[in-house]
C-alpha cells in the first residue's frame, strides 16, 4: 500500500510522452513512473556495490575521526562516575 507522496515538476513534453506511453500499455501514469523509477533503482543498485557505499560512508565520516580531544584518556570509562560527581555538586543541598 502506497502512503508516501512524492511530488516533482516536469516539462510539458515529458508529461505528454508518460500520457502516451500510459494509453498504449493500458497503464496508468502512476504505474508507468513505478515502473520506469524500479528499474532505474535497480540499474543503480546494480552499479554501486556494497565495498563502494562502505568507501563512499568512510569517507564522509573521516573527516570527524580525532576532532573531540580531551585531557582524559580514560573518561569514556569514567563516565558513569564523572556524571554522578557533577549532578552531585550541581544538586548539593
Amino acid at each position: 500500500m502506497k502512503s508516501v507522496v512524492y511530488s516533482w515538476r516536469l516539462t510539458p513534453g515529458r508529461k505528454a510522452r508518460l500520457e502516451r506511453i500510459a494509453r498504449h500499455r493500458k497503464l496508468k501514469i502512476a504505474q508507468v513512473l513505478d515502473i520506469a523509477v524500479d528499474d532505474w533503482l535497480a540499474r543503480q543498485a546494480d552499479e554501486i556495490t556494497d565495498d563502494e557505499e562502505q568507501k563512499r560512508l568512510h569517507a564522509m565520516a573521516e573527516r570527524y575521526i580525532g576532532v573531540i580531544k580531551g585531557d582524559d584518556p580514560h573518561r569514556s570509562a569514567n563516565v558513569s562516575r564523572l556524571v554522578r560527581r557533577s549532578l552531585r555538586r550541581k544538586y548539593a543541598r
